[in-house]
């Protein structure tokens, strides 16, 4: 049976043409676009790599060491966009004891400033909807993430609780974004509290890490995703020891006030980023 050349070849060879002339057409005129490009990339790189990684951190099984792996093969991504990641206040991570780190939460892109700080024997607490995120999930799985699913409360608090013991144990730290979910509006939503109760019952230091605005080279209203810096700092250790869980609501207000008021101080004009806004003539605005 004769499957080539047939009836279908020249129709599909002119096809192919015309999609090789339309990307970049689309990519040079049209910015929501080149977007949605740069996010699909971003994503399915991601997932490659974790199949790259998974049989390097099998060898280990589920091991908070192999974060060291999964950082290892992230932390090129900012060069393929252009990001600059500027980190400062490193020296206020303690040397050697556990604590929780605390961070805001803008998007997928925070992965960029994470690995790029990322202390050693940290693990984020992700939700478990991330688990069966494909090959990410799996390798997420081997490197010790800890899931907790958000719509059963008990089986939340309970995990938290078992967390609390790993830190005391095992010498592990944990990362938490303790707004619950991403957030666009340039500012910073309230705290949930969990992390909190989880270092008061540790009786362990609270890290706070802000990440300036991401406005100027990314905003997910616009369709806008050009190359840009971001800052990233680390505060000073708050500590818990003494506390009890009723301390935790003026300790939480406590260092989202603090975080909120460093975000504003580098997140570029000092305002909290606004609605995504653009600046004329600055690194994020749009070109076509």
């Amino acid at each position: 049976m004769e499957l080539w050349p047939g009836p279908w070849t020249a129709p599909l060879l002119l096809l192919l043409l015309l999609l090789l002339l339309l990307l970049p057409t689309l990519w040079f005129c049209a910015p929501s676009a080149k977007y949605f490009f740069k996010m699909a990339f971003y994503n399915g790189w991601i997932l490659f790599l974790a199949v790259l990684a998974i049989p390097v951190c099998a060898v280990r099984g589920r091991n908070v060491e192999n974060m060291k792996i999964l950082r290892l093969m992230l932390l090129h991504i900012k060069y393929l966009y252009g990001i600059r990641v500027e980190v400062r206040g490193t020296h206020h991570f303690p040397p050697s004891q556990p604590y929780v780190v605390v961070s805001n939460h803008q998007s997928s892109l925070d992965l960029l400033g994470m690995m790029e700080v990322l202390p050693g024997r940290c693990v984020p607490i992700a939700k478990r909807e991330l688990l069966w995120a494909g090959s990410a999930g799996l390798a997420c799985w081997l490197a010790g993430v800890i899931f907790i699913d958000r719509k059963r409360t008990g089986d939340a608090i309970s995990v938290m609780s078992e967390v609390a013991q790993t830190l005391l144990t095992q010498d592990v730290r944990v990362w938490v974004f303790p707004e619950g979910t991403r957030n666009h509006n340039g500012s910073m939503l309230p705290f949930k509290r969990g992390a909190f109760h989880l270092a008061v019952q540790a009786q362990v230091p609270i890290v706070p890490i802000v990440m300036s605005s991401y406005r100027d080279f990314y905003c997910k209203k616009e369709r806008r995703f050009t190359s840009g810096r971001c800052q990233v700092r680390v505060l000073p250790p708050v500590p818990t020891e003494g506390l009890t869980p009723d301390d935790v609501p003026a300790l939480a207000d406590g260092v989202r006030h603090s975080m909120l008021t460093i975000f504003r101080e580098i997140s570029t004009d000092g305002r909290g980023g606004g609605d995504c806004l653009k600046k004329p003539g600055g690194l994020g605005e749009a070109r076509s």
